[in-house]
């Protein structure tokens, strides 16, 4: 089944104090990109995240957005500084002795004074934050290639409808050819009789010119290798594999050979049908851009 290269996913895991959330997004690339905006204290992580990434996408532009959840893994917390409160304690000592009076000092003194306990930004548990964001990134690009898979069975199911139109009417083409070929043999017998006025016409020249207008006017080749491109598409829309690359060649080479046949075409009802196929090819061209 065909896979689109658009969509969306987002996910959000916790491991101790460390609580992430991710969101992916994907769009059409011609290889798979992947750009990874991290909080500073996680950058050391995007090496990883790429490669994460590429492991399960194989084409498309991906943004992976990476937020440490400041409710719960950041804010102010209050820190002790044990040394500078023994400071202060000996100099109450010392500043007691001094004066004669007790010696003993309280704890209450000791820690209201500045900087003793500071609030101070909580750090990032490094090994937590790693576990949490790669559970996180699983999950978002689960629902990332959920919604390519969905997004694919749609293109399927427009592409599948356009074959159909392409191949009847190159069925409808071939089926003409003859026809254009008896047509031009009886305008042109009956122009040589008018200019002739009555003169003896040689049927073997006149044979010889018909010979030689279905042989520049032969599109029996281009119908069938047109057929074949067609049938390898098909192959491709059931393909497992990453097939959008392989999908936009054989696309080009069905435009080659409608292209052709309408330029080898003198016949009104085919250069019809040819112009309806190279708007169906154009249209599937478009879509193919999107699949992977």
């Amino acid at each position: 089944m065909l896979k689109s290269m658009t969509g969306f996913g987002s996910g959000r895991a916790r491991v101790g104090d460390e609580e992430v959330s991710v969101e992916a997004r994907s769009l059409n690339h011609k290889f798979c990109e992947v750009k990874v905006r991290l909080p500073r204290e996680l950058s050391a992580l995007e090496p990883a995240l790429v490669k994460q990434v590429k492991d399960r996408l194989a084409r498309g532009s991906v943004e992976i957005l990476v937020r440490r959840q400041s409710a719960t893994v950041s804010g102010n917390v209050p820190t002790v500084d044990v040394g500078l409160a023994r400071e202060y304690a000996r100099a109450y000592k010392e500043v007691a002795e001094a004066l004669g009076q007790s010696t003993e000092v309280a704890w209450s003194q000791v820690v209201n004074q500045p900087g003793v306990i500071r609030l101070e930004e909580k750090g990032v548990d490094v090994e937590s934050a790693t576990q949490a964001t790669q559970t996180a990134l699983q999950q978002a690009l689960a629902a990332l290639e959920t919604m390519r898979n969905t997004e694919g069975e749609s293109i399927h199911t427009d592409l599948d409808a356009r074959m159909k139109l392409i191949e009847g009417w190159s069925q409808e083409v071939a089926s003409l050819a003859p026809r254009a070929v008896s047509d031009y043999q009886q305008r042109l017998t009956e122009r040589v009789a008018e200019l002739a006025r009555g003169v003896a016409v040689d049927p073997q020249r006149l044979a010889q010119e018909v010979a030689l207008f279905a042989e520049r006017t032969d599109i029996a080749e281009e119908v069938t290798r047109l057929a074949t491109h067609l049938e390898q598409f098909r192959l491709l829309m059931a393909s497992p594999e990453p097939v959008g690359r392989r999908m936009d060649f054989l696309v080009q080479e069905m435009h080659r050979e409608v292209n052709t046949t309408g330029s080898k075409s003198q016949h009104a009802e085919i250069s019809a049908r040819v112009v309806s196929m190279k708007a169906e090819v154009e249209r599937i061209r478009e879509q193919v851009q999107n699949v992977e």
